[in-house]
């Protein structure tokens, strides 16, 4: 009797021709999930190709794809590290072929990859009410953390205090980015956003707002400004990540990004709080800020515990 060949090669390294399959697997996958989850009849877009571009570039060698017997894409993970620290995001299954154990692998291997490039806290996202997922990442080893909470805020268009723009300072971008790798590893050993802040400026993407107070670095935000969704119009400053060395600073920052938001021409300011960081989450709300949407952090169990963290560091898990 005739069966169809299920078997499956891989990972490979994506390139830029790989975009247009992964959107589509990645559209239908998740359209699937939140129809599972009963969000019947929402479509998840394909996502921009300049994000894409910069979640495979930011990935490097860790970005993996499979592909079945007829060389058709099946499964993707993007698997990213910020020095000692390894996350894993987007990554999915073609639903024909979810429920053959290919989750599981793509997921040990990302977590395989990490341990090698030496990271000490490894990851990811997922939503909270999708128990499912919850229970299968649970399986391979990974606890809940805390929630991460997406914060938008409505931005006059109008023109603020102008904020100094890392590439409008006038120095080398590298000394400008070494700077901030500093502020990170004071705040938080080992914790280095270098590469997304050099990859964000080379893809003309968005930019690193900085506070300074006379000379000293107190506080920075990565963001993007530049649309998730293919074919949709520039809306609002996602902030990606941020580092500041006290409340006070932080709050500075959230001013400065204001006076961002207007140079970018968008109305609407998007930052991910962890939930750990209580008093930082609480001066958004304060700020004005409005919860928008809400993801829950499963970190590996097995590894140690990392050093208490100073100030703040808000660190997507999430393109």
């Amino acid at each position: 009797m005739w069966r169809p060949d299920r078997s499956v090669r891989g990972p490979d390294r994506p390139g830029l021709r790989d975009i247009d399959p992964l959107n589509r697997v990645f559209a239908d996958a998740f359209t699937d999930r939140y129809s599972r989850d009963g969000l019947v009849g929402v479509r998840v877009p394909h996502l921009n190709k300049l994000v894409w571009r910069y979640a495979i570039e930011d990935a490097g060698t860790g970005a993996m794809i499979w592909r079945d017997a007829e060389g058709q894409m099946v499964a993707f993970n993007m698997v990213h590290q910020s020095g000692v620290e390894g996350w894993m995001g987007p990554l999915a299954v073609r639903p024909d072929r979810q429920g053959e154990g290919l989750g599981s692998t793509m997921v040990r291997l990302g977590i395989e990859w990490l341990k090698a490039q030496g990271a000490r806290t490894i990851g990811l996202e997922t939503m909270p009410r999708t128990v499912e997922n919850i229970g299968f990442y649970s399986r391979l080893g990974m606890v809940p953390g805390p929630l991460t909470v997406t914060l938008v805020h409505d931005v006059p268009r109008r023109v603020g205090a102008p904020p100094q723009l890392l590439s409008a300072t006038g120095q080398p971008l590298e000394q400008g980015v070494e700077e901030c790798r500093r502020l990170t590893d004071e705040l938080a050993p080992g914790v280095d956003f270098s590469r997304e802040i050099t990859l964000t400026h080379e893809l003309g993407i968005g930019d690193t707002t900085l506070l300074r107070d006379g000379g000293e670095l107190l506080a920075f935000a990565l963001w993007h400004s530049t649309p998730l969704a293919a074919g949709r119009a520039k809306d609002e400053v996602r902030v990606l990540k941020l580092a500041a060395r006290s409340l006070a600073a932080f709050e500075r920052l959230l001013d400065a990004l204001h006076g961002t938001a207007a140079i970018e021409r968008v109305g609407r300011i998007a930052i991910r709080c962890q939930a750990e960081y209580a008093e930082a989450y609480l001066r958004l709300i304060g700020a004005g800020y409005r919860v928008h949407w809400t993801d829950l952090r499963m970190i590996l169990r097995e590894l140690p515990r990392q050093p208490e963290r100073h100030g703040l560091i808000l660190s997507n898990w999430e393109i």
